[in-house]
């Protein structure tokens, strides 16, 4: 096996919105209504250039609350379904507890970027944000 150096990673910007617990925040992006802002930090500002209101957009974020300590889960919750490891599942729970959604842009304002289909919790750190292909 061979040794891999640590990957330190540092957040772009933050996530504002009204989910504030596991319990609250819809299962996956794609049956999401919930609404927010991506705060953007200033140094990462120019890097918005090119993203526009009504295109889909893939945001990475960490999820800081997050247990990393779980390797198998039931799936959505479904115990009838067996336990499955992590990683063959959408679980928030995993040993570095990378989120993916794509958002709809619905309105860009300086470092903020207003979006629909917000999954995931109030205070979230952004690790990346890409144009859906």
């Amino acid at each position: 096996m061979s040794y891999v150096e640590p990957i330190e990673l540092s957040p772009i910007g933050i996530i504002h919105c009204s989910l504030e617990s596991r319990e609250q925040a819809p299962r996956n992006f794609d049956i999401s209504t919930e609404t927010g802002t991506l705060e953007i930090f200033p140094e990462y500002i120019e890097a918005m250039d090119g993203i526009k209101v009504g295109q889909t957009i893939v945001v990475l974020c960490w999820l800081h609350q997050a247990r990393r300590d779980i390797l198998k889960v039931y799936p959505r919750g479904d115990k009838s379904r067996g336990l499955h490891g992590v990683f063959a599942t959408r679980s928030p729970v995993r040993p570095n507890p990378i989120a993916l959604s794509e958002l709809m842009v619905t309105k860009i304002e300086q470092g903020n970027i207003e979006v629909l289909g917000l999954d995931v919790l109030n205070g979230t750190p952004i690790l990346d944000i890409k144009k859906k292909l």
